[in-house]
């Protein structure tokens, strides 16, 4: 992504918190919690105007996972139908999406 000319930066208000769990998907493998993590994190930032580095980021992520946004989304839609995915790391079930 690329900033817009003319167009004033945002700090995304959950910046502080979804930069660290960045940082550990850019060092880790595609795991079944890694895909959703990046997925929830995708969905979150995507059309955000601003946190130009995190989008940066994610895009990274898919490209060393050898991912299409589209490939990363239907394995997704897989592991979320199987469900559980958040509850073995003491999550409730939730779907945050933005």
């Amino acid at each position: 992504m690329t900033k817009l000319s003319g167009s004033k930066e945002q700090q995304h208000p959950l910046y502080n918190r979804d930069r660290p769990l960045i940082d550990i998907l850019l060092a880790q493998e595609p795991t079944d919690y890694n895909l959703a993590e990046l997925a929830r994190l995708k969905i979150r930032y995507q059309g955000f105007p601003g946190a130009w580095d995190i989008q940066n980021s994610l895009n990274e992520v898919l490209e060393r996972w050898g991912l299409t946004e589209e490939e990363l989304f239907t394995r997704t839609r897989e592991i979320h139908q199987i469900g559980g995915i958040y509850k073995s790391r003491g999550k409730k079930e939730e779907e945050d999406w933005n």
